[in-house]
């Protein structure tokens, strides 16, 4: 059942966007009537202004795009986004969240980091874990047309982020093999992509024969999409017969594991823990036991990783409870009395610390509940300058200032409306776990030049541990560890004694 609805809607989502697919369905005169007069009686009947200009094919594009949308309620977030209601102000009070609602790997007792281990590898053999993957974003500002996902980073293996994430899944695998002697753990990878990303994924991954992992265990499916809105609350055109379209945020996941049907494929397999983060942190740990033995030993439906601020004057969101409710604060939200603030009980370390890194634990339980809460997410605005034709001429209009917005959700949205005893955070080692690639080579922060030496120090760090010695010189530096022989360092006693002249790559044991 759900490889059907998964067929039936990647089918659909192909031929609406061209990806590649037959062309859609005709839709009747009578069906094409009845949609028209539904967006005219919406006050949107613009968008059929160049019908009698359109091939029987781009009618039936339109037709299938326009017939995935309300216009009503576009109408309503339009409006809400443009005319935003007045609100009464309130006092706002900002807290860290609650000390039993916290952990850190820094400061924990390690017998507790490795229960937590031990039950989320537990669950792992239990084929209970899922890793969703939000990969919707190109590598345009790494100088790449392709899915970020598919980028080399420079490693001396030439993997790719997707590659890399692969093989950490198949070495977990292996673990929860080993430690309970079940004859073949699966943790099934959902990708998430956008219009743009989706078929150059799916190639991607079929040219690489999924890295490894079998094709039935990985889901790929795309985040929906908005329709751009002029500044008077019109829809607007890309082109005569397309409506111009965004992607609606890192929040229309939730939507999308509804609509892929990967929420039913979770369901079908028995998954109880999921763990979701984006592509872009070369170093996250899929799957992570620690994560899951800790959020499933707390039975909360919401856990949030932070790394620890580096400075009050780091631009990083923050993890915290506003008003008695989980949330997430930008820096630009508090004031520098509050950001330099220190911890009373630890004087050396900020109070507000917990940055958010966009990688969350969330129950199968919560997930089952998204009707209830999904249509209560906000939208966000963004203003952009939108190319588009005219809809009175067919001209086309490339502005020179934001001429429309976007609207969008973040994932983060849904944090507030968790129970504060169902939410936690974990602080995990930002040298061990997040090294997000955003800019392009040769920037200095946050680029492939730094997300390739974070590995190699790691991989450093992990064969210095077992025993090994590493021979640097001048800038050559680190040792690439492959995650097919170590998931976090472990499986590495063979290199005791041993002499590594950096730079260097592990890729099987000697």
């Amino acid at each position: 059942m759900a490889e059907a609805i998964k067929e039936t809607v990647s089918n659909l989502i192909g031929k609406v966007t061209g990806a590649g697919e037959p062309a859609p369905r005709e839709p009747s005169a009578e069906e094409f009537q009845q949609l028209q007069k539904k967006y005219t009686d919406a006050g949107q009947g613009h968008v059929f202004a160049f019908v009698e200009e359109l091939s029987t094919v781009e009618k039936s594009i339109l037709f299938h795009q326009l017939n995935n949308f309300d216009p009503a309620r576009i109408n309503d977030l339009a409006n809400t986004a443009l005319h935003p209601p007045k609100t009464e102000q309130t006092t706002v009070t900002v807290e860290p969240l609650p000390e039993a609602a916290t952990a850190s790997i820094i400061d924990s007792d390690p017998a507790d980091v490795q229960k937590w281990y031990d039950l989320g590898l537990k669950e792992v053999s239990a084929n209970k874990v899922a890793v969703v993957l939000m990969a919707g974003g190109q590598g345009t500002r790494l100088g790449s047309s392709a899915p970020k996902g598919c980028f080399d980073i420079g490693l001396l293996s030439q993997k790719s982020l997707f590659q890399l994430q692969a093989e950490r899944i198949i070495r977990l695998q292996e673990l929860a093999k080993k430690a309970h002697g079940v004859e073949k753990p699966i943790i099934p990878w959902y990708v998430m992509t956008s219009g743009p990303t989706r078929k150059p994924t799916e190639d991607f991954f079929r040219k690489h024969s999924y890295f490894g992992l079998e094709e039935k265990n990985v889901f790929i499916f795309e985040q929906g999409v908005l329709p751009c809105i002029s500044n008077d609350g019109k829809i607007m055109l890309e082109a005569k017969g397309k409506v111009a379209v965004a992607p609606d945020g890192n929040g229309g996941i939730y939507q999308g594991l509804v609509t892929s049907g990967a929420r039913e494929d979770m369901r079908t397999r028995g998954i109880q823990h999921i763990h979701i983060f984006g592509v872009d942190n070369c170093l996250v740990k899929v799957a992570d036991p620690v994560l899951i033995g800790f959020s499933a030993s707390k039975d909360v439906d919401i856990a949030t990783k932070v790394v620890r601020k580096r400075n009050a004057t780091e631009s990083v969101g923050l993890i915290i409870q506003k008003n008695g409710k989980p949330d997430v604060v930008e820096y630009s939200e508090i004031d520098k009395e509050t950001a330099e603030a220190k911890d009373p009980k630890q004087p050396d370390v900020l109070k507000f610390r917990a940055a958010n890194i966009v990688n969350h634990y969330y129950s199968f339980r919560f997930l089952e509940s998204i009707e209830n809460w999904v249509h209560k997410l906000p939208h966000h605005v963004a203003r952009k300058k939108i190319a588009c034709v005219n809809p009175e001429n067919g001209e086309a209009v490339k502005p020179e200032k934001p001429n429309g917005i976007k609207l969008e959700q973040f994932i983060f949205d849904v944090f507030p409306m968790t129970p504060l005893d169902k939410f936690a955070s974990l602080e995990v080692r930002r040298e061990d776990e997040f090294s997000p690639l955003k800019n392009a080579r040769g920037t200095g922060e946050d680029d492939p030049d730094t997300s390739r030496a974070d590995i190699l120090k790691q991989g450093q760090r992990w064969v210095e541990a077992a025993g090994a010695v590493v021979i640097t010189d001048g800038e050559a530096f680190g040792v690439e560890v492959s995650p097919l022989i170590s998931y976090a360092g472990e499986n590495l006693e063979f290199l005791s004694g041993r002499e590594i002249k950096a730079p260097a790559i592990l890729e099987k044991e000697e």
